[in-house]
């Protein structure tokens, strides 16, 4: 207790904090290996070491033995430069490396746990040829009470109009294929979800006939579609901005 009788209460150290001083010792004791196996090659004693940068023997002794977790990075630096060996520090990678295509990721998982939520059956990069199995549709919703198969593609970006169009209809025409087998037969309808990007703005606002003329759908229709449960039926198909 203080002297007004309250008990001091120590701040328990969190995970972060107890792992960080964890490493920092095998750092240190790393380190001290490392300068006294350099010195030693270099025919440096430790008074000489110490000399160069400004410490006594028995600190470096200190240091080499693993204790200089606490040492600072420009006192680390120091001995490096003054052993021909300068030191390098950095972050190391990522411990849950984010995956290379996190961003259309974000745009399928949504549309997964909207279908989910609203009772359809969401399938994820399906593929659409069995003889080649890179060939797939982002996401395909099944609406089973509707008899509608939903073919959605996601787009961070469109770099090619023309492309993305063309290959569209090979996947329409594929999920048309696929729906066929059902029964009774799904209608297929589809639409795409671009990012909210200055460039697909841009491709929206430059372009309006040409997408006019490859979807017929209503965006809002959609919109009520994928997040209210509304039907699609009737809808060929639409961009989702």
């Amino acid at each position: 207790m203080d002297n007004d009788g309250v008990d001091m209460v120590r701040r328990k150290r969190s995970s972060s904090e107890i792992a960080g001083a964890r490493e920092a010792r095998a750092i240190a004791a790393n380190l001290g290996r490392e300068a006294r196996s350099t010195r030693q090659r270099r025919r440096l004693t430790q008074h000489h070491l110490g000399l160069r940068v400004g410490l006594s023997q028995s600190e470096i002794s200190h240091l080499e033995a693993g204790h200089g977790q606490g040492t600072s990075i420009a006192t680390w630096t120091a001995i490096g430069i003054a052993l021909g060996r300068p030191l390098a520090i950095g972050f190391g990678r990522d411990i849950v490396p984010a995956p290379q295509d996190e961003g259309h990721l974000a745009g399928q998982e949504l549309l997964l746990r909207l279908a989910a939520a609203h009772g359809r059956i969401g399938q994820f990069e399906l593929a659409t040829r069995a003889a080649d199995p890179s060939l797939s549709i982002d996401v395909c919703l099944r609406d089973s009470k509707a008899q509608l198969l939903i073919v959605a593609e996601v787009w961070n970006r469109i770099d090619d109009l023309g492309a993305a169009a063309r290959m569209m209809s090979r996947k329409v025409a594929e999920a048309t294929a696929l729906a066929a087998t059902h029964q009774p037969p799904d209608l297929v309808v589809w639409c795409w979800l671009l990012f909210d990007t200055a460039a697909n703005r841009d491709i929206v606002r430059r372009y309006p006939a040409v997408l006019k003329a490859t979807f017929d759908g209503s965006s809002l229709a959609w919109v009520e579609a994928l997040t209210r449960g509304a039907t699609a039926a009737g809808a060929t198909g639409h961009r989702l901005d």
